[in-house]
């Protein structure tokens, strides 16, 4: 997925329960990486981040007839780096619903307003197309359809803002099922 963090993901699954670093893959790739699944090199090494840097710890480990099984947990310092990611709005680009997508279904997977979180996106989507809108005022020929192109998919990200909002209840359900 372009451009989202496949460790903020991995906080976000963390927050409900305990996992194994298998049982994440599986988590992720089923929710989110569902065109292109993590290769375990990616969840260890991501998970080996999470470690070093105090947002996960290893909550036990179980001997098995390969490698120990280690189960990771979420620490306090990882619920504050989930809770500002889906706090703060992604800088509108192409390709940016797969993110929007996984924030969304982490903010209802992790009981946090999801509303709240399409809104915010929603104002910064908004605002960026004023400043657009200024600079083609302002700007020769070759301006203006720059800004047009990037206003174009602007507006259709806005769109898909709005449809998801107006579908949070039926994601929501979708989420928890």
């Amino acid at each position: 997925m372009l451009g989202m963090s496949i460790g903020q993901t991995f906080l976000g699954l963390l927050e409900s329960s305990p996992r194994h670093g298998y049982d994440l893959k599986r988590a992720y790739d089923e929710r989110f990486g569902r065109s292109r699944p993590l290769h375990f090199g990616q969840v260890y090494a991501t998970l080996s981040r999470l470690l070093k840097n105090g947002l996960v710890e290893v909550d036990g480990v179980e001997p098995g007839g390969g490698p120990e099984r280690k189960r990771y947990a979420i620490t306090d310092a990882g619920v504050t780096d989930v809770s500002r990611w889906l706090a703060q709005p992604e800088k509108p680009e192409p390709y940016l619903q797969s993110t929007l997508y996984a924030k969304v279904v982490l903010a209802l997977m992790t009981g946090r307003p999801a509303a709240d979180l399409l809104d915010t996106q929603r104002a910064e989507h908004l605002r960026l197309m004023r400043e657009l809108t200024r600079r083609k005022v302002g700007g020769d020929l070759a301006e203006q359809l720059i800004c047009d192109h990037a206003l174009f998919h602007l507006e259709a990200d806005l769109r898909w803002l709005e449809l998801t909002a107006a579908r949070l209840d039926d994601l929501s359900k979708d989420v928890a099922g």
